[in-house]
């Protein structure tokens, strides 16, 4: 296996690599059936090596309902047949390892699918039975037990409790289709150690934790009290409320003993938490030496179009991997939110302010998570046909994450824009006939194209910015003075030399002639713009000699 390191150490690549979300069902479907397969993702393997990056985090792709696009897990030890078989699999981690592509798979520990063996089981079994002490069934209150148990509500939107034939109910933060294990019993404890190492050994390089922060809930299941009716509480999944189902202090004897099993496989095997805490320093419980390697930082993905929000979240963000040793993550769009080209805004506009901001984020130090089609300025799909859409979410609510699932556009001129093979299936969800132009086949080589944009950023990061483990304070960054509205500052000196980036966020160009030599840009070269002036809503790199 030849892994080539983002670190000065291979057991640290994961301090500052870059890694890139592949959401499996729309990233390439192999076989001409609509949906995207791990041989897909394994075709398109060189294209992920050729734009920089240094490891793929997959989406779950284990045998699943697809009630919430695999979320919903019935096995966790096989593939599912939609997504191709366990050889596909190691075919794809055989490749990825030969390119220098390192593995992170999803890990879904706070539920299951209610097809899954062990919740079939337990409907067939009668209430305090052992099979239903895996999930958290309990009697109901009210006249005759008709009411819930308590008052949580699902973050799909309506009750967190579903009552089955003889009259309990069972637990599901989401979907009814997902019930949530109880993770007080030593069986459900022991069975997740067990998968961990199940693909461990099969030579992944490390698990991103679905739902980290719940898999615990707080003795006796209280009421969350907060006096809101039911039915109007606005509950999320990464909100800053103090929920009795969320961030327990028992969660982290879970990771206690899943760490000393990903330090028992070579080769920095890591775990990244989807996690959610009311406070910095309780979130940095969830990382350190005997518990996880990394935790999302979703404050950026939040953070306003203004100097003043990017500053404020890079400094906590960074003030928080201070507290644990560790370098802390950077994300625009994921599959769960609106993809960041449309929420800065409309049109040229949005895309203009994302590239401004991926050489903020590639700029920082830590660790980078891409999106699958950001680097290609892909938008949110706003106006898909309702009978299309299937986020679980959307028949609860309203709410759909379907608009930022749409399958890749790769080339050609007709739908599916190379996703599938020419005469298969259309695609799951269809893309809009602008992907025409924002296309892999349609940006190659094209010098003011958003993916070449992508390819030089990164290619410049690994040549312009400390390593991770190296002796040069990877994680220090320096903030410049600059006029209003500019966000500017440099990074630990690599050599003689130290990258600065300036964001112009003003309303007016802005004077960069003192920052160093520019080296790269977020406008299109061909755009008019005097060479010492940064145009607003645009970025700029520079590389600024250091002596001493």
């Amino acid at each position: 296996m030849s892994i080539s390191p983002a670190s000065s150490r291979p057991e640290d690549w994961w301090k500052s690599a870059v890694v890139y979300q592949v959401y499996v069902r729309s990233f390439a479907d192999d076989d001409g059936d609509g949906i995207g397969d791990l041989a897909g993702v394994r075709s398109r393997l060189p294209y992920l090596r050729d734009l920089g990056v240094d490891a793929l985090w997959l989406t779950p792709f284990y045998r699943s309902p697809m009630v919430d696009g695999g979320y919903d897990v019935a096995d966790y030890r096989d593939v599912d047949p939609i997504f191709g078989t366990l050889d596909d699999f190691d075919n794809m981690i055989t490749d990825a390892h030969a390119l220098g592509l390192r593995i992170i798979v999803d890990i879904v520990p706070n539920h299951t699918s209610d097809a899954h063996p062990w919740f079939v089981a337990a409907l067939a079994s009668p209430p305090g039975s052992a099979e239903r002490d895996r999930y958290l069934f309990r009697d109901g209150r009210g006249p005759g037990g008709e009411l819930p148990p308590n008052d949580w509500e699902s973050i799909f939107g309506g009750p967190a409790w579903t009552r089955v034939p003889d009259g309990q109910w069972y637990l599901h933060l989401f979907d009814p289709a997902q019930p949530d294990l109880n993770w007080r019993h030593p069986e459900v404890r022991a069975e997740f150690e067990d998968v961990l190492r199940f693909w461990l050994d099969r030579g992944v390089d490390g698990f991103r934790i679905d739902v980290a922060h719940g898999m615990i809930k707080a003795d006796g299941l209280p009421d969350v009290g907060d006096g809101v009716p039911a039915g109007q509480r606005q509950v999320e999944l990464l909100g800053r409320a103090r929920l009795p189902y969320f961030d327990q202090d028992e969660v982290h004897d879970i990771y206690r003993a899943w760490r000393p099993i990903l330090d028992s496989y070579p080769g920095g095997r890591m775990a990244v938490a989807e996690a959610w805490a009311e406070t910095p320093q309780r979130l940095a419980r969830y990382v350190g030496p005997d518990e996880l390697h990394q935790a999302f930082n979703f404050d950026f993905l939040d953070a306003t179009w203004s100097a003043d929000s990017f500053r404020k979240v890079v400094d906590t963000a960074l003030a928080e991997s201070a507290i644990v040793g560790a370098p802390t993550t950077w994300v625009l769009s994921n599959h769960d939110k609106q993809r960041h080209v449309t929420r800065y805004g409309d049109g040229a506009l949005g895309l203009r302010r994302a590239r401004a901001a991926a050489l903020l984020m590639l700029a920082l130090p830590g660790s980078v998570y891409l999106y699958q089609g950001e680097e290609l300025g892909l938008p949110e799909v706003l106006d898909l046909p309702d009978e299309l859409r299937q986020d679980p979410a959307f028949r609860r609510t309203g709410e759909s994450r379907d608009g930022c699932r749409v399958p890749l556009p790769w080339g050609g001129d007709v739908p599916p824009y190379g996703f599938g093979p020419a005469g298969g299936a259309p695609a799951w969800l269809p893309a809009p006939p602008t992907w025409r132009a924002r296309s892999v086949a349609a940006q190659t080589g094209v010098p003011d194209s958003t993916l070449e944009l992508y390819r030089t950023a990164l290619r410049l990061r690994r040549e312009h910015t400390a390593p991770a483990g190296g002796a040069t304070e990877p994680g220090r960054v320096t903030w410049r003075d600059g006029e209003p509205g500019v966000l500017a500052f440099s990074r630990s000196a690599v050599g003689s030399a130290e990258l600065v980036c300036v964001v112009n966020f003003g309303d007016e160009p802005v004077d960069v002639d003192g920052y160093g030599t520019p080296i790269l840009r977020s406008q299109p070269p061909g755009a008019a713009h005097a060479p010492a002036r940064l145009p607003t809503d645009t970025a700029g790199w520079f590389i600024r000699p250091v002596t001493g």
